[in-house]
């Protein structure tokens, strides 16, 4: 059993460090918010998204989904609305 909690960590934090540019899918939305520019990311904010998605990779891997799907809804534009 614990294997699988070992897993389920080191899972979580590589998801965490593979996202943390892309954090904005997992939260606000799909646009980044103004003014972030990636540049004035910390060392704490870093360690700070690691530690959230090592215990709650699901859910945020979840909320990417969600916004992965509108993402390709808008792209699809008006016209996919309309069938």
């Amino acid at each position: 059993m614990n294997a699988y909690i070992w897993f389920f960590l080191l899972f979580g934090a590589c998801f965490g460090a593979l996202s943390f540019s892309r954090r904005h899918w997992f939260s606000e939305g799909p646009q980044k918010p103004a003014g972030d520019n990636g540049a004035t990311a910390t060392m704490a904010s870093r360690l700070f998204w690691v530690m959230v998605c090592t215990f709650l990779w699901p859910i945020m891997l979840l909320t990417g989904l969600n916004s992965a799907w509108i993402l390709a809804k808008r792209k699809s534009g008006p016209s996919h609305a309309r069938r």
